[in-house]
């Protein structure tokens, strides 16, 4: 997909600010650091729109970011940072949750996991409440070019044996530094637009 637009449109913490509009969402979730904005700023071909940073934890609200005036990409918080008190831990646990079980323009999730590592048990909980919800999941490997090219099948198919992926789901391999894996990701996600 060739992507010619693209702006914040507003970062929210309850449905009472959600965009108002019928345009499909994907949301993509994941663990702190994992890549979720270098993965958003590589499939929509810019450097910054989101902000990566060094710091695990910076993203605290659901933001979303319009696509070609045609869908939303949903920047959800990370998971599994340790540096959060439990209270916000907590409060962004309501905000998720309120957010993938009652959104309607919610059309597919993006799981992004750390190809380098198994699954952490963070991973499988998510993976296994985005199933419970029966919400479409597609998860993407990142940071693939950090694994040997003979490494990568088994790496894969750790990840998804780690996570019990069901048939119809997709684990897809990417890189935000090399671009590898962004046509096969858009391919994938044109289908829930």
């Amino acid at each position: 997909m060739k992507v010619t637009e693209a702006e914040i449109v507003i970062s929210a913490v309850s449905k009472k600010q959600y965009p108002e509009t019928h345009m499909p969402e994907i949301a993509l979730a994941g663990r702190s650091n994992v890549g979720k904005s270098s993965f958003i700023n590589k499939m929509i071909n810019r450097k910054n729109l989101v902000r990566t940073s060094q710091k695990p934890g910076k993203t605290q609200t659901l933001n979303f970011y319009k696509i070609n005036e045609r869908f939303h990409f949903v920047d959800v918080p990370g998971y599994g940072y340790a540096k959060v008190s439990k209270r916000e831990r907590n409060a962004w646990g309501r905000m998720l949750e309120e957010y993938f079980t009652e959104r309607e323009n919610l059309k597919a999730v993006v799981l992004l996991v750390d190809i380098r590592h198994k699954p952490t048990k963070d991973d499988v909980t998510m993976y296994d409440f985005l199933k419970h919800y029966e919400l479409p999941v597609v998860v993407v490997a990142t940071k693939l070019d950090k694994i040997p090219k003979g490494k990568r099948v088994q790496h894969i198919k750790r990840a998804a044996d780690e996570l019990q992926l069901e048939q119809e789901d997709i684990i897809l391999p990417f890189s935000s530094e090399t671009g590898e894996g962004k046509e096969e990701a858009w391919g994938v996600l044109k289908h829930f637009l």
